[in-house]
């Protein structure tokens, strides 16, 4: 097994951050203080900070036509996985930053992409791979 990741991220409202990771994502928490949340970011452990965020939206790159965030950060999940986030958050009326789409289409590294921010502004990208384990750093 993979070894999981640990990423603390700042929110300024753990309210807001307790629906969109534990409601909308589905993501179990963990332990939790007065000022901090761990999540079972599947199967990673996201821990939300509450802290002063200043200014929240950085830099973009463009990747394959779209005006990517930096910094951002989210999942690889296999593609029935993300087929079914994306149609989740778009029953939800979540707006995309970048909408659910094919990236790469006939590729190599060919990949379902979509990316949104949490309530404090962290952008967040979930991908999605027909084959994870054979595709994902394909060159």
């Amino acid at each position: 097994m993979p070894c999981p990741f640990h990423l603390a991220i700042p929110v300024d409202d753990l309210a807001a951050a307790r629906h969109f990771y534990g409601v909308l994502m589905g993501c179990r928490e963990g332990r939790s203080a007065a000022h901090w949340i761990d999540f079972d970011f599947f199967g990673h452990q996201l821990v939300t900070h509450l802290a002063d965020l200043g200014t929240k939206h950085g830099a973009h790159n463009a990747v394959d036509g779209d005006d990517v965030p930096v910094p951002h950060f989210g999942i690889v999940l296999d593609m029935g996985q993300w087929r079914d986030l994306a149609a989740r958050l778009r029953e939800a009326d979540v707006d995309f930053l970048i909408a659910p789409r094919i990236r790469f289409a006939g590729e190599v590294g060919e990949q379902g992409t979509l990316f949104v921010r949490d309530p404090a502004g962290n952008a967040l990208e979930f991908k999605g791979f027909v084959d994870v384990e054979g595709q994902l750093f394909r060159r």
